[in-house]
């Protein structure tokens, strides 16, 4: 997978005028500290996730795809991640990813995760996947503004599908389908 650099555009330089814009880059297994950090802030916020714990390096990475794993740094620091996981081992389902977007607690409001989710979107259509979908805790309302702008629809409301420290939590599901890719 290329490079993606600030707006999404490869052939853009690696730095531009704007210093709130980071650089969207390859995730490299270096990154986990820094990426189970973010994790762990999106945890602790009781939205993010049905998680609990972060889990480790290798229980992770086995549950992600190898491509479309970004990272957004600003210098040597990781700010936020995104990665794609797959929704079904259904060859039949191979073009269909979940996205997760993290965003670190110092990080927020910065236009980050707009970042790493445009240039997951893209990514995700350079390896010929044709659709996306996230499910988001209803309270998130910031991740369900980010995904809609992104062009995801929401498409319902999954009900009572998880206990999150003993309360049950809806999710919505949003997907996104490509105009590149299976049309």
């Amino acid at each position: 997978m290329e490079l993606l650099h600030p707006g999404g555009d490869p052939d853009a330089p690696a730095r531009t005028s704007s210093p709130d814009i980071p650089f969207i880059d390859a995730m490299r297994e270096d990154d986990w500290e820094a990426v189970r950090a973010i994790y762990l802030d999106g945890i602790a916020t009781g939205n993010a996730t049905f998680e609990t714990a972060a889990p480790s390096w290798e229980r992770w990475d086995s549950g992600h795809l190898h491509t479309c794993r970004l990272v957004a740094r600003e210098g040597a620091r990781v700010l936020g991640w995104g990665a794609l996981s797959r929704v079904s081992m259904r060859e039949v389902y191979a073009g269909v990813a979940e996205v997760s977007i993290y965003v670190g607690r110092e990080s927020r409001g910065r236009g980050i995760g707009r970042e790493l989710l445009g240039a997951l979107v893209r990514g995700s259509e350079g390896e010929g996947m044709w659709m996306l979908q996230a499910g988001i805790f209803p309270e998130n309302v910031t991740s369900l503004e980010l995904h809609k702008h992104a062009g995801f629809r929401e498409v319902g409301r999954r009900e009572r599908i998880g206990l999150l420290h003993g309360v049950w939590r809806d999710v919505i599901l949003l997907e996104r389908r490509s105009r590149a890719v299976g049309v």
